[in-house]
């Protein structure tokens, strides 16, 4: 099979694709052959070294989190997917970035018939992202009130969407090319951060979704209510602004979950939920396809088309 491999850490550009054995499925998991693979930031930053004191890999390594395939083999404990299966999932830390992986059977959700490969595997990781941060770390309830920081990624295009389908009033925040972008998705207002001060545009929330870290992050505790919730993905809250600001602060990192990531592919397949594809790159520029995931201001998701 074909496979990105990392050899030392650095930029995206210095990966290779490389033809290396094909990974056998263990007792509990499935081999599948990957279709299309999405880009998420965790891949680049794995890349990078930024993750190594966290993350430690033995090289060389093949990144990407997300895959969608089919089904060729399955381990002799697995009962619940058997080859021909068309299915997507948030498959680990590494894998996806080749022909083939190896998954465990639970992390994997059926693929939707009427959503392609390209597009599924744009679904697992910032969906079950977005749908954890809002539901079980920030406990988001109808009639409350949620700003969403990056509000036009992939996690926070997933965001935006779920949060209103929970009835909450949404505020997005992003670059100004993106307005019509995220009030699609359904924000109820939304936030040019670079030409507008969002502390003094909103009123007193509930909820901050932080996606961006940094300055961000230790602004937005001045928009919450006594009791309000600030979660964040890239950037652990400290503990005495929170207190400070009488709310709690979140981090936490994604839970892969093969029954959630059902729900979510049902609310796609209906048409509830979707995800934009901002652009696609073959498997052989995979280091190209980070390297625009870098450089920021991705609308929704960046994919690799594998069978292409």
């Amino acid at each position: 099979m074909q496979a990105i491999q990392v050899t030392a850490y650095g930029s995206p550009e210095s990966m290779t694709l490389a033809v290396v054995d094909d990974p056998v499925p263990g007792d509990n998991e499935v081999l599948i052959d990957v279709a299309a693979a999405s880009v998420n930031p965790i891949d680049w930053k794995i890349v990078s070294g930024a993750m190594q004191a966290f993350i430690p890999l033995p090289m060389p390594f093949t990144p990407g989190v997300d895959a969608a395939g089919t089904v060729v083999a399955v381990g002799r404990n697995v009962t619940t997917l058997k080859p021909g299966d068309e299915v997507m999932g948030f498959i680990g830390i590494v894998g996806a970035f080749a022909t083939r992986a190896v998954v465990e059977a639970a992390r994997l959700a059926r693929k939707p018939a009427s959503l392609t490969f390209v597009q599924a595997a744009a679904v697992p990781a910032a969906s079950l992202t977005a749908w954890q941060a809002l539901h079980e770390h920030g406990a988001l309830q109808a009639g409350q009130s949620v700003l969403i920081h990056g509000a036009a990624g992939g996690v926070g295009s997933a965001a935006v969407q779920l949060a209103k389908q929970a009835g909450a009033h949404v505020i997005g925040t992003g670059s100004a090319g993106n307005r019509e972008y995220v009030e699609s998705l359904g924000a109820d207002a939304f936030i040019d951060y670079r030409a507008e001060d969002f502390v003094k545009r909103v009123p007193r929330l509930d909820l901050v979704l932080d996606l961006i870290g940094g300055d961000t992050q230790d602004r937005s505790w001045s928009v919450l209510k006594p009791g309000g919730t600030l979660v964040s993905t890239v950037a652990r809250p400290g503990a005495a602004r929170a207190e400070a600001a009488q709310a709690t602060g979140r981090h936490f990192a994604t839970r892969s979950d093969g029954p959630l990531l059902e729900k979510l592919a049902t609310l796609h397949a209906s048409g509830i939920q979707r995800t934009h594809i901002d652009s696609v790159f073959a498997l052989s520029a995979a280091g190209q396809a980070l390297g625009h995931s870098m450089g920021g201001h991705v609308r929704g998701k960046v994919v690799l088309d594998v069978a292409q």
